[in-house]
């Protein structure tokens, strides 16, 4: 078990609930969902820790009803190499809902946004929640909730008259569309090493 278990029961008592070993051997410990954001600002900070980087961030919902859905955060301390499971668990008969730890490690931003696309949990305090893989106006619900229809909830001729009648341009920020208009400043054999879908090789990666 990770010692930063007994920390965290140390300081934050109660807000702390079960932990367990995954079947891969990294500790996993629940947090009460009020205090979230609160402890993963101190595995963050606090010297003897020091989980400075947000691996992941996802969602699992479990086919018994009556199971709570849990939001699941994967951090990481690089200097000592160590792993954490974070989990919140929320009420499916509640509202779904979290604080988001975008403030504590910004890499969340795209993150949590999918956990939102796909299951329909909102993060509180999110500077720009909206879907990410499924489009903005996307009307059939969480589509790896485990009520979603595995075809959807509209025919394939009507998912497919919604696709090509969205206008995703109108979705994206003023810095996405800045990324996408600055295309045409590359140099030509970029664009074309772009078009043929070359990659190039990232120095010292081998």
């Amino acid at each position: 078990m990770n010692p930063t278990v007994d920390a965290l029961r140390a300081v934050f008592g109660t807000a702390i609930g079960r932990a367990s070993v995954a079947r891969d051997g990294e500790t996993v410990v629940v947090v009460h969902p009020t205090r979230l954001r609160e402890v993963m600002l101190w595995l963050r900070d606090t010297a003897e820790q020091r989980y400075d980087y947000l691996v992941d961030v996802t969602a699992v919902e479990y086919r018994d009803g009556a199971r709570p859905l849990e939001v699941a955060y994967f951090l990481r301390a690089l200097e000592r190499r160590a792993d954490l499971r974070v989990k919140v668990e929320l009420d499916p008969a509640e509202a779904l809902a979290v604080d988001s730890v975008v403030p504590v490690w910004n890499g969340a931003n795209w993150l949590e946004r999918e956990v939102f696309d796909m299951f329909g949990i909102t993060f509180h305090g999110h500077p720009d929640l909206r879907r990410i893989l499924m489009w903005e106006t996307y009307a059939e619900g969480y589509p790896l909730r485990k009520d979603f229809p595995l075809r959807g909830r509209f025919s394939r001729a009507e998912q497919t008259h919604q696709a090509l009648t969205a206008n995703p341009e109108a979705h994206y920020s003023i810095e996405e569309l800045s990324l996408a208009e600055s295309y045409q400043e590359l140099p030509a054999d970029m664009k074309e090493r772009l078009r043929k879908g070359e990659r190039g090789k990232v120095p010292y990666s081998e």
